[in-house]
């Protein structure tokens, strides 16, 4: 092997753990903001995870508040393997919520806004 292939084989495999080790990404959103569940989703935070991991979680995560309440219910189980919880502040008729969750190393953080 040459000098220029180890450096390369020795970069890539250097660079590996970072990215491994779950760098914070901010997903984007645009028109699906209003079709992931939620009136909203304000904002989708991944870490440890893919983007697209991250959606289909919100999705999930909202499936389960409506089976367990309607739309201001609340999820108290495990989604697609992650262990949730859940903040909001509002009023009677919409509310703001964040929802921090966790499988292992990889992080999920979403907030919505919930019109009820």
């Amino acid at each position: 092997m040459t000098k220029a292939a180890t450096g390369l084989v020795l970069g890539v495999a250097m660079a590996l753990p970072a990215a491994a080790a779950g760098e914070t990404k901010t997903c984007k959103l645009g028109a699906q903001a209003r079709t992931l569940g939620p009136s909203y989703v304000t904002s989708l935070k991944v870490s440890g995870t893919s983007c697209l991991s991250g959606k289909r979680l919100v999705r999930a995560y909202y499936r389960c508040r409506v089976a367990n309440g309607g739309l201001d219910g609340r999820c108290r189980s495990v989604v697609r393997g992650y262990t949730c919880t859940e903040k909001r502040t509002g009023i009677s008729i919409q509310f703001d919520a964040k929802v921090s969750c966790r499988k292992g190393s990889a992080r999920v953080v979403h907030t919505y806004t919930q019109n009820t």
